[in-house]
C-alpha cells in the first residue's frame, strides 16, 4: 500500500508551523511517509481570505488567549519538542524568507534553509525581515545567504511563492499552519494527531 505524503504548508512568520515542523520528525517515523514542505505567504493568504493573525483575534477575548497558551503547553509535551522563544520583533514579514525558500528548492538545500529560518525566527530570533540580519544568521547556518537572497528576487521565484499561495486558498487555506493529505484539509498544529492516523489508516 502506497501511502499518501502529508502536505505542510507554511511560512516562518507563524510560531505555530515552527511547532508543527518540530513535530514532524516523529511523525514520519511513525507514518514511515515524509511530509511534503509547501511554502506559502501567510499575509497573501491573510489577504486573500480576510483573515487576521491570531494576535488581532485574539486580542481582547477573554479567556481565549490562556486557553490557547495551554493548549500549546499540551502539544509541546504530546509530542516532546521545544518550545518556541517570542520572536521579540514579531510581526516579522516574511516575504524574502519565503522567496528564499523556493530560491533554496532550485537550489537543492531546501531542508538545511527550513531548519535555519525556523531556527532563527523561533529558538534564537532575530529580526529576519532586515536583509543585513537575515544574510549573517542564514550564513552562520551554513548557507551561501548571498546566493538565495539574489535568487529570491528572480520573477521565477517570485511567481512560484504566489502560485503556491493561490493554488493553497484554492484548496480552502486560510492560514499556517494548513495541512493536505489528498484533498483533505486539516489547519492548526493540534490536527497533526489527525493528519498521522488518516495517513496511517487508523
Amino acid at each position: 500500500m502506497t501511502r499518501t505524503a502529508p502536505q505542510f504548508l507554511f511560512d516562518f512568520g507563524s510560531p505555530n508551523a515552527y511547532l508543527s515542523h518540530e513535530a514532524i520528525p516523529a511523525i514520519e517515523q511513525r507514518i514511515s511517509v515524509k511530509f511534503e514542505y509547501v511554502p506559502i505567504l501567510l499575509g497573501g493568504i491573510f489577504k486573500a481570505t480576510n483573515n487576521k493573525s491570531p494576535a488581532e483575534t485574539l486580542a481582547g477575548v477573554k479567556n481565549k488567549r490562556e486557553f490557547q497558551a495551554v493548549e500549546t503547553e499540551r502539544f509541546i509535551k504530546r509530542f516532546q519538542v521545544q518550545p518556541y522563544v517570542m520572536n521579540p520583533f514579531f510581526p516579522v514579514n516574511t516575504l524574502n524568507l519565503m522567496r528564499a525558500a523556493i530560491a533554496a528548492q532550485l537550489e537543492g538545500v531546501f531542508e538545511t534553509y527550513v531548519e535555519a529560518a525556523f531556527h532563527h525566527m523561533w529558538r534564537e530570533p532575530k529580526k529576519m525581515d532586515d536583509p543585513e540580519v537575515a544574510m549573517k544568521a542564514l550564513a552562520s547556518s551554513g548557507l551561501d545567504a548571498q546566493k538565495l537572497l539574489a535568487r529570491a528576487q528572480e520573477p521565477e521565484v517570485k511567481a512560484k511563492l504566489i502560485k503556491n499561495t493561490e493554488q493553497a486558498v484554492a484548496r480552502g487555506a486560510f492560514g499556517s499552519p494548513t495541512f493536505f493529505v489528498g484533498n483533505e484539509m486539516f489547519f492548526g498544529k493540534e490536527q497533526l494527531r489527525e493528519v498521522e492516523e488518516m495517513v496511517s489508516g487508523k
